[in-house]
């Protein structure tokens, strides 16, 4: 193939032809001297940019060679064109090349060719994971990641990997993906989760001498400060469900029409509107279009679309938020899965001032929360450190493990004490609304081991399982969990195992494995934070033998801890009284063997 004679500069400029392949099968008349032969057709590519070069000649038995050449043009188009970035760096940063993509990210009309990648892109925040990606790739030959904010508040996940071929090694392949809406839900979720916590955070020091009216309006003021401001919802109404009548009576309306808010509903399917669908059906109701919707009473006269989801505390539907809007298709999957996370918080918001309520002249119940709350988690700090000790011990003197052993009977003696003269103090009244102690006697001795690396979780779980005579210990992530469970003998053997589903070490789902190395039957309740699990990690650890009713999702009610303690109770006096073990959890992510004894004996199987 030959340039077309336009596209030759100088006419002085001595012609050359780039021959693929043995030089001797170009014509008589060539001479040698203006011959570049070359062995591949790869190597063209490098020679095409001389202005020199006439033409290619390809020998005979090079032809079947011609589709690499085809496949070089038809993958550089395929990198122009592609959704994602990517560019082509030299070792001191420079863009050797950039694809369509990149330099529309860029906000630039032309190739950014020479420019710095970071100025090309007006200098981002590196958000790390790796502060700096292309140096690590350069100087490792790894490849290396992370992640660009810009100053437009777009996001990019950019991947650095050093090329292969020994010729261009100082050169980088730089891929790079927009993550600004993946990015943009994480942040969201992050605050919605926030918010919720901040709704049912009610501190004794800002609202204790409320009266009842006073923190409904509170609480009231901040849904729909959050709703608005947070969600961007500006048609609210909220209802709340009369148990014994099934009236939906309203709690609060922002934007809704006097006549709507005022209209008498029931949880009732028919004739009562989408909020009384999803009020008895407790299932979430998008409704697209108004118009086409049978379900629909308006409640603004302009209303296109709507979403409501029910109030559920646990398996009970408390009341409904509806949401509407003057758009045609205003609520997706999204808005769905962000209003159903934060109505749960309100369902534990509402049911925390029935606490408080309940609560409020409850001294002596008070009081006793109080000596645990102060001594409690100090304790279980003693317990972590001295098994922590004893399991390097162990082996080597027996005598400090004896002592260790003692340290460890007589901080459980302290906290059994603290506790029994708390319950001799504490009125039966104090029993808190739907905690019979009659009912609950089952609970009376059994000992609960709560894995969180939130303070609050793990203070929490003293003071609502010990008035029932729950022994409570607790642990900050999963390695000192699994010396807890070794370092137990037959008197203090935990009864079930509360974990958090994400520890600082590892999953709850890894820790339950790990424990089915040390435990016969692995007593496990796993607890989720935002209602929704990722790694589904809690599907895996029901397949290896969680029990169907063994997860809570926080923040939860006290009668749900209780009833999840309590199923676990009677699964293990079942398990006990069949003699049938269930098979242990076995899944390819176990992490690695927990630390052996230094004695080389394997650690001490309980059951």
């Amino acid at each position: 193939m030959n340039r077309s004679t336009q596209t030759t500069q100088n006419p002085t400029m001595p012609r050359k032809l780039i021959c693929i392949g043995d030089p001797s099968t170009l014509p008589a008349d060539i001479p040698e001297g203006e011959v570049v032969v070359v062995d591949t057709s790869v190597a063209v590519v490098d020679q095409l940019d001389d202005p020199s070069i006439e033409g290619v000649w390809i020998a005979r038995d090079q032809l079947p060679k011609i589709s690499e050449l085809r496949g070089i043009s038809q993958s550089g188009i395929m990198l122009r064109d592609m959704p994602e970035g990517v560019a082509l760096l030299d070792s001191d940063l420079r863009v050797l090349w950039a694809n369509r993509r990149l330099v529309e990210w860029s906000g630039r009309e032309e190739p950014s060719v020479g420019m710095n990648f970071y100025e090309m892109l007006s200098n981002p925040e590196i958000m790390g994971p790796d502060f700096c990606p292309f140096h690590t790739a350069l100087a490792t030959g790894d490849e290396s990641n992370s992640t660009l904010h810009t100053e437009d508040s777009r996001y990019f996940q950019v991947h650095a990997a050093p090329m292969v071929h020994p010729v261009h090694s100082r050169q980088l392949v730089v891929t790079v993906s927009d993550i600004t809406e993946e990015i943009l839900q994480q942040n969201k979720l992050a605050a919605i989760h926030q918010a919720g916590r901040e709704l049912a955070d009610l501190r004794p020091t800002e609202i204790f001498m409320m009266e009842v009216d006073e923190r409904i309006d509170l609480l009231k003021e901040n849904i729909r400060h959050y709703l608005s401001n947070l969600l961007n919802f500006n048609i609210i109404e909220i209802r709340l469900l009369e148990q014994a009548t099934g009236n939906l009576m309203p709690l609060l309306s922002v934007g809704i029409d006097q006549d709507a808010a005022d209209r008498q509903l029931i949880a009732h399917p028919q004739g009562n509107g989408i909020t009384g669908y999803v009020a008895a059906s407790g299932i979430s109701y998008i409704c697209h279009d108004v118009v086409n919707d049978p379900l629909f009473i308006p409640g603004v006269a302009d209303s296109r679309s709507s979403l409501t989801v029910p109030l559920m505390l646990h398996d009970q539907v408390l009341g409904t938020i509806n949401i509407e809007s003057p758009e045609i298709n205003a609520f997706g999957d999204s808005d769905l899965q962000f209003l159903e996370i934060f109505a749960r918080d309100i369902a534990f918001a509402l049911n925390t001032l029935e606490l408080l309520v309940a609560q409020k002249a409850n001294t002596a119940q008070q009081s006793c929360d109080a000596i645990h709350g102060a001594v409690a988690l100090p304790v279980d700090e003693i317990l972590n450190d001295a098994v922590n000790v004893m399991e390097q011990y162990i082996g080597h003197s027996s005598e400090v493990v004896d002592r260790l052993k003692r340290i460890l009977r007589n901080a459980r003696d302290i906290k059994q004490t603290i506790q029994q003269i708390g319950q001799r103090m504490t009125p039966l009244e104090a029993i808190p609304v739907g905690g019979e102690s009659a009912h609950h006697v089952s609970l009376r001795g059994k000992r609960i081991l709560v894995v969180d690396a939130d303070e609050q979780v793990r203070e929490d779980a003293h003071q609502l399982l010990e008035r029932y005579g729950c022994i409570v210990e607790t642990a900050h992530k999963g390695d000192e969990a699994v010396l807890m469970v070794r370092g137990s003998d037959d008197s203090t053997i935990y009864d079930v195992i509360i974990s958090d589903i994400k520890l600082p070490d590892y999953s709850g789902y890894q820790l339950m494995l790990r424990l089915g190395k040390i435990m016969d039957y692995v007593p496990m309740v796993l607890m989720t934070g935002f209602g929704y699990d990722p790694g589904h990690s809690i599907v895996k650890a029901r397949q290896n033998g969680l029990h169907a009713k063994g997860v809570l999702f926080k923040p939860f009610r006290l009668d749900q801890l209780i009833d999840v303690v309590k199923t676990i109770l009677d699964f293990n006096e079942e398990v006990k009284a069949s003699g049938v073990v269930p098979p242990k959890p076995v899944d390819s992510e176990e992490p690695a063997e927990s630390k052996p004894s230094t004695d080389g004996n394997p650690p001490a199987n309980h059951s």
